[in-house]
């Protein structure tokens, strides 16, 4: 039995809002990371998985448990950060965690301590006195300190400095080992590429890619930046009809990409040519996102 599970969720706000048909699941002990630009349908899906929103059509489970109808009993077995975070701003962030741990019946408070520890969080403060990455990691404790077998993530670490988003990303992997399932939305490549087992992206309410995190690696394409000696090469380079990304005739370079079966087509042009390096560029999760998005104006993704 998948640990979450999302049949043909549609939830129709009209005038193309909302979800439409979405499908998928998440395993016991998966990261499942969730990609998409405001407004795409992620929090709408979460909505759905949290029991805030009943389904037009389809249905969403987690556990075997319906979210809509069950979702009571599902609380126990969750934890959840959202993306915005509204806490009493007359209240300490002890307050907050300890009315959390009354709210769920929780006595061992250990796990709490050893996350403030871990997060290097003074509690103490008032919640109006804290930066957004104190009120994060607040509500990061909140989340995980009920050791919760079912774990949702959405924009984890807004607000986090570098050192502190490495120490999330050593928390996701410490709890995946413990066998728990993990869905994470977030705007952030790197992080969801360095911890999600499988990734999916959404656009327009529709899914319309779930794969495992490597597979965008292993596509029978290359990008690579060439260097030419001067500008004639570069330009008579040009004709030979390879699909050209980028040209930069200062730099005298350009940037192609080419199916691997194209390699010595590629190999034969370059030696009739003066050149000065070739470069294989990486391709990367942000490269696989982007190209669904291209049509479009998504740089706030």
């Amino acid at each position: 039995m998948p640990a979450i599970e999302i049949q043909q969720l549609t939830k129709n706000y009209g005038n193309n809002k909302g979800i439409f048909d979405v499908s998928f699941q998440i395993e016991e002990g998966e990261v499942f990371g969730f990609l998409g630009p405001n407004g795409a349908g992620k929090t709408t899906t979460i909505r759905h998985l949290l029991g805030f929103t009943k389904p037009q059509s389809g249905k969403a489970a987690i556990l075997g448990l319906d979210t809509w109808k069950q979702a009571k009993e599902i609380q126990q077995h969750l934890g959840y950060l959202p993306a915005e975070i509204a806490f009493p701003a007359n209240m300490t962030g002890t307050q907050i965690i300890q009315h959390t741990a009354n709210m769920r019946g929780l006595q061992d408070m250990t796990k709490a301590h050893q996350l403030i520890e871990m997060f290097d969080l003074d509690p103490t403060a008032l919640i109006k006195r804290m930066s957004k990455g104190m009120k994060q990691k607040v509500g990061i404790v909140c989340a995980f300190m009920h050791d919760p077998k079912i774990l949702i993530l959405d924009e984890p670490t807004t607000g986090l400095d570098p050192l502190m988003q490495s120490v999330f990303v050593k928390l996701i992997h410490q709890e995946k080992q413990k066998g728990k399932s993990i869905l994470m939305s977030s705007h952030l490549f790197e992080e969801i590429e360095g911890t999600c087992d499988r990734i999916a992206m959404i656009k327009h309410g529709k899914l319309i890619s779930t794969m495992n995190s490597q597979d965008f690696k292993n596509f029978d394409r290359t990008t690579y930046k060439i260097t030419f000696r001067d500008l004639q090469n570069l330009q008579d380079f040009q004709k030979e009809g390879f699909i050209l990304s980028e040209i930069q005739e200062e730099a005298l370079h350009l940037t192609l990409e080419i199916e691997d079966l194209q390699i010595n087509e590629l190999l034969r042009a370059l030696s009739k040519r003066d050149v000065i390096s070739i470069r294989e560029m990486e391709y990367s999760l942000e490269d696989y996102f982007m190209n669904y998005y291209k049509e479009g104006d998504y740089s706030h993704v």
